[in-house]
């Protein structure tokens, strides 16, 4: 069969699967995307709000300027330019004492040395060496970081505790989505390696920004005109049960309803949470599973809060240290989105590693969320909610705990034209849009073969 005629066939429409079935459309082929929801985006797109007619997202993103195939992907949707990166952000205490924390230029540098109000100058000293011996140690790992957390490791390089509570456990939380005392050090480490690697290849350290649109119009609208003007097929409510391998190739993807797709080619591009039963025919499947279920989950809340009137924020997503005893972030969408206040205010407020949260009734949620706003912002002490949506994600990434480094697969599988993709699956990034988009640029390229 020519290579013209091959059928590739996508499993999952969220972001690793967005990004294989454009790029491998990008190169001609004739594609299938299978999405078992009736929407695309997978844990990644936007809601609606009726009461205040506005469209906020199912979680904000925070994206970084190393995210290299990300910006690929976001080039060949036309959405590249909806990403802004701020030059600071601001960091709150309950009783009132904030920071500017800068996030480009050489005072981003400077940042990871210290930024706590109390810090005095043996502090920084002590933060700058402890700074440099986490880089060092990234670059060069210990034979035992694996078995520690980024707690103990923290502990070990004598990180102060003023720039833990002001930077690194904020830092670390938001890279892995787990509490500093359960978190992998080896995954902060990688990510932090990666950092390091990408700053000295363009000689500008990574930054952080964000999306100025909703996650739809950023990742899905942009891939769904792309699918439309080179014909690939989206189905939608169709459930992947098996994939089909004879010979030692892909035959085809048997559905949930009993009906078969035909593929010559398959990347599987779903969480670790939905991937049992889908490799069955491939001979190593035993393995991914165990390490599919070893990897675990990891809970996320996100509140989008609408209120009455502005909380004062003067960055467009803040910090809050100690808040709640995982590290909270209020994302102002007016600053991001230059939005309407009209019907409200909007602040989206994220708890990762939710353990606790994730548990609670929306109604207690809110509550939670409003009180510990009006410890922060004083403006918050007579705002009135004009609507809360909460959404609890249970499996929203997979686990990154202490254990689990070297349990992601790769993107190859011992059939040539079965491919894996997620963010899942080894990459050079934790559980980020970038490290499921990686993981398709791999996939597509080793389908597609030599270049």
């Amino acid at each position: 069969m020519s290579d013209d005629t091959r059928r590739f066939v996508v499993i999952g429409g969220g972001l690793a699967g967005l990004a294989a079935a454009v790029w491998l459309s990008e190169a001609g082929k004739n594609v299938t995307l299978l999405e078992r929801r009736g929407q695309l985006g997978g844990r990644t797109h936007a809601m609606r709000a009726d009461l205040v007619d506005d469209i906020p997202d199912n979680g904000q993103h925070v994206i970084a300027s190393g995210y290299q195939h990300l910006y690929r992907y976001l080039t060949s949707v036309g959405t590249r330019e909806h990403i802004a990166f701020p030059k600071s952000s601001t960091l709150r205490w309950p009783d009132g004492r904030q920071v500017t924390m800068s996030t480009t230029g050489p005072d981003a540098i400077r940042t990871l040395f210290g930024v706590h109000p109390d810090a005095n100058w043996v502090d920084r000293l002590r933060a700058a060496r402890a700074t440099v011996l986490l880089g060092w140690q990234a670059l060069r790992p210990p034979a035992d970081l694996a078995d520690l957390s980024t707690e103990q490791w923290f502990e070990r390089v004598g990180m102060p505790a003023k720039a833990r509570e002001a930077l690194w456990d904020w830092l670390a939380l938001g890279i892995a989505a787990e509490p500093v005392a359960k978190e992998s050090a080896k995954v902060f480490a990688n990510v932090m390696a990666t950092g390091i690697r990408l700053g000295i290849k363009h000689r500008t350290p990574v930054t952080i920004g964000y999306p100025t649109v909703d996650l739809d119009t950023l990742y899905v609208n942009g891939a769904m005109k792309v699918f439309e003007e080179r014909g690939v097929d989206v189905r939608y409510r169709a459930v992947a049960r098996r994939i089909a391998i004879e010979g030692g190739a892909v035959t085809g993807v048997l559905l949930a309803d009993g009906t078969e797709v035909p593929a010559d080619a398959v990347v599987c591009a779903v969480p670790n949470s939905n991937i049992a039963g889908l490799l069955d025919d491939l001979p190593e499947h035993p393995e991914i599973y165990a390490a599919a279920d070893k990897l675990g989950y990891t809970p996320i809340v996100s509140t989008n809060l609408y209120l009455d009137r502005p909380l004062g924020t003067e960055s467009a997503f803040e910090g809050l240290i100690g808040g709640t005893a995982v590290i909270d972030e209020v994302f102002d969408r007016q600053i991001m989105h230059g939005r309407s206040t009209d019907r409200g205010w909007l602040y989206c407020l994220t708890t990762s590693g939710a353990y606790e949260q994730i548990h609670k009734s929306n109604d207690e949620i809110v509550a939670e969320q409003m009180a510990l706003l009006r410890r922060y912002y004083p403006a918050a002490r007579d705002a009135k909610v004009v609507q809360a949506q909460v959404v609890k994600m249970p499996k929203a990434t997979f686990s990154q705990v202490v254990g689990t480094d070297a349990l992601r697969p790769p993107q190859r599988t011992s059939v040539p034209t079965l491919v894996l993709a997620g963010d899942w699956t080894a990459t050079d990034w934790s559980a980020t849009m970038e490290s499921a988009v990686q993981s398709a640029a791999v996939a597509v390229d080793l389908l597609l073969g030599p270049k």
